[in-house]
């Protein structure tokens, strides 16, 4: 009887890269809290795997510089949905992280990522067991 990976493994496979590019987005908000006029930005997790699980691709950013000296995007930042945060209550400086609000999801998210972790290492220790025989 064949077992299909992407049966045993579910939508743990697609959530674990979105977890970490999550993270790096939070603790990018962490980091500038204190920077003036940065503005904070989140993935809207749920809407990007439930779109890809359902087989849609990430939306692409294109970028256009009028010069060749412009710094071009990293090419692992535009594959994901990322969008600003309006502040509740934005500082005077125009910085708009929240920093207990970004701490408190940077944590979640990391729960989330280690309980998803978790789960696939259960999976395959037990695909392994049953390869074995044991």
């Amino acid at each position: 009887m064949m077992i299909s990976i992407d049966k045993a493994f579910g939508i743990h496979e697609k959530a674990l890269p979105l977890f970490a590019k999550r993270m790096e987005v939070l603790a990018n908000n962490i980091s500038n809290q204190d920077t003036p006029n940065y503005k904070a930005q989140d993935i809207d997790f749920e809407a990007v795997l439930k779109r890809a699980n359902q087989g849609q691709q990430f939306k692409k950013v294109k970028v256009l510089s009028t010069a060749g000296t412009h710094i071009q995007p990293d090419k692992a930042s535009s594959d994901y949905d990322i969008k600003y945060v309006t502040a509740a209550t934005p500082s005077l400086d125009g910085n708009t992280v929240d920093p207990h609000q970004a701490k408190t999801a940077y944590a979640e998210n990391s729960m989330r990522y280690q309980i998803s972790l978790n789960f696939l290492n259960g999976k395959i220790r037990g695909l392994m067991s049953a390869i074995r025989g044991e």
